[in-house]
């Protein structure tokens, strides 16, 4: 527990120093916008091409790890559906309900598996991102397309375009292409493309401490405390449910029930906003999944070592 505890204390300390960096204004707030934006781009599409490229992929149970982890999307989605009625929220209001259900926070997801698990977990949680990524953009789009009070509706050909231009996703395609291959890391480009990822991580959770708003996490009703205990505890649960049924070893499950486990990601903030969703409430199931998850998630990775 106390090496649990160690190894998650920083990752989330990262968290709380952006937030107060922020507050006090020690940096300007355009900062902020370019270290996300140089994150997204450049150093977390670095990480994931270093170690998907360089990875032992023939050892790990692929559709194991695809079974248990679109499964856990597909189930949440629906038992989100369901709940519907019993919400009894506006359509904006629900699609911003239906991506805080199944947009999980990469950032955080890669530094809890690096801390926690080392590079076999960052591996297994670089094939999560490969296939979480596409399924709940799609998923998350259409629900805002639908639901949304924005009359633009995005064509099918253009929602897969953006999927697929998405780099983190790229990244993870072409690390594994190269992988299978046989090229692995190249020589000069892959030592180069490892120090720039080792910057993901730390510039990646300032940012998302930044991102957070206190002010909207005040605002937070039922509708939030559904959806947080909807991605923060019902869905590992899942995952872990699945996990065991398929049989798969210690460092997979782990890695698979603690992606299920994170907090929404801050993008659906802006899929909101773009596409006609109730971007205050998804700032504040942003806001109270991050702060929430400091303490469920040491609590999961406890669980799961005890599974």
């Amino acid at each position: 527990m106390l090496a649990i505890l160690s190894a998650l204390l920083p990752t989330f300390a990262l968290i709380v120093v952006g937030y107060v960096l922020r507050e006090r204004r020690f940096l300007p707030d355009s900062f902020w916008p370019g270290a996300e934006k140089l994150t997204y781009f450049i150093t977390f599409p670095a990480l994931l091409f270093s170690n998907t490229a360089k990875a032992d992929l023939g050892s790990l149970p692929l559709l194991g790890i695809a079974t248990a982890m679109l499964g856990t999307i597909a189930i949440c989605t629906v038992l989100i559906l369901v709940a519907r009625p019993v919400l009894k929220v506006s359509a904006p209001t629900f699609s911003s309900l239906v991506q805080g259900a199944i947009r999980p926070n990469t950032y955080i997801g890669l530094a809890v598996a690096a801390a926690l698990l080392g590079t076999d977990g960052l591996t297994v949680t670089a094939l999560c991102v490969a296939l979480v990524v596409p399924t709940v953009n799609v998923i998350s789009v259409l629900a805002c397309a639908h639901l949304g009070e924005n009359d633009r509706k995005p064509g099918v050909l253009s929602l897969l375009r953006d999927v697929a231009k998405n780099p983190l996703l790229m990244a993870c395609v072409l690390g594994s292409l190269f992988n299978v291959l046989g090229v692995g890391l190249p020589p000069i480009i892959g030592p180069f493309l490892e120090v720039l990822g080792r910057a993901a991580l730390p510039i990646g959770l300032l940012a998302v401490g930044a991102g957070l708003d206190l002010s909207a996490a005040r605002r937070a009703g039922f509708p939030v405390g559904v959806s947080s205990i909807g991605k923060l505890v019902l869905s590992p649960a899942i995952a872990a449910g699945l996990c065991l049924m398929l049989g798969l070893p210690d460092i997979e499950l782990a890695a698979v029930v603690l992606y299920a486990a994170l907090p929404c990601s801050a993008s659906a903030y802006v899929l909101a906003r773009l596409m006609g969703g109730d971007a205050q409430m998804m700032a504040s199931i942003i806001t109270v999944h991050t702060l929430l998850a400091i303490i469920t998630m040491p609590v999961i990775a406890i669980l799961t070592q005890a599974v």
